[in-house]
């Protein structure tokens, strides 16, 4: 474990987060830094680069490389396990985990607004690779809304396990056992240079992941 850093005399690194921060505050703890060097940043999946390309946040969480041309990824710096969300009453709900080709029997979600869907069909894949199709109908705009269309049928949201430490206590997250996890990275303004503090924390987080 590198020794803590501080941000004495200066602003935290602004990192922008989607739904939960535990993911980035695990990242954040592993590369040697306090709470206090980062302030989190909210972002929509409806418009994921907005508050990046409108300077509110220096770096972002990114799982898959988005492939924007004015974008740059750093190196991965964790992975998140894959996971099915679905309401408490649903009857993948109890599993300890699950197969996505089970999770094809249900209606899922499709491709948000600007989100880029090369990206959202690795996320949500089109076919299982038993070939199954997922059907992607459903509108995906914020997490409140996903609950409550979980609450009100039988659909399901294949995502991410670091959602467990966001959704409401009826909406469970299952395990699904034969997705890989998603690599974690930070992407950055290409154009813009970032200031050497935020420099600093990417290679750090970088450096631990390697390790």
């Amino acid at each position: 474990m590198p020794s803590p850093r501080t941000t004495t005399a200066l602003r935290p690194v602004r990192l922008g987060v989607h739904g939960s921060t535990h993911l980035a505050s695990r990242l954040v703890e592993a590369a040697g830094y306090p709470p206090t060097a980062v302030e989190y940043v909210p972002y929509e999946v409806t418009e994921p680069f907005g508050p990046l390309r409108a300077g509110q946040m220096d770096i972002m969480i990114v799982k898959y490389d988005p492939l924007e041309p004015d974008i740059a990824v750093s190196d991965p710096v964790g992975f998140d396990g894959r996971a099915v969300l679905v309401a408490d009453h649903h009857p993948l709900a109890g599993r300890a985990s699950v197969s996505v080709e089970e999770v094809a029997a249900y209606e899922g979600f499709g491709c948000p607004g600007d989100f880029p869907p090369h990206v959202w069909d690795l996320v949500v894949p089109p076919r299982t690779p038993g070939g199954r199709t997922i059907r992607r109908v459903h509108p995906m705009t914020t997490l409140t809304a996903m609950a409550d269309l979980l609450r009100s049928t039988s659909a399901v949201h294949v995502s991410f396990r670091s959602l467990d430490a966001v959704v409401p206590p009826d909406i469970k997250v299952v395990p699904v056992h034969d997705l890989p996890p998603s690599p974690v990275a930070f992407g950055r303004l290409r154009a813009a240079e970032p200031a050497e503090h935020v420099r600093r924390f990417v290679a750090d987080a970088e450096r631990a992941a390697r390790r």
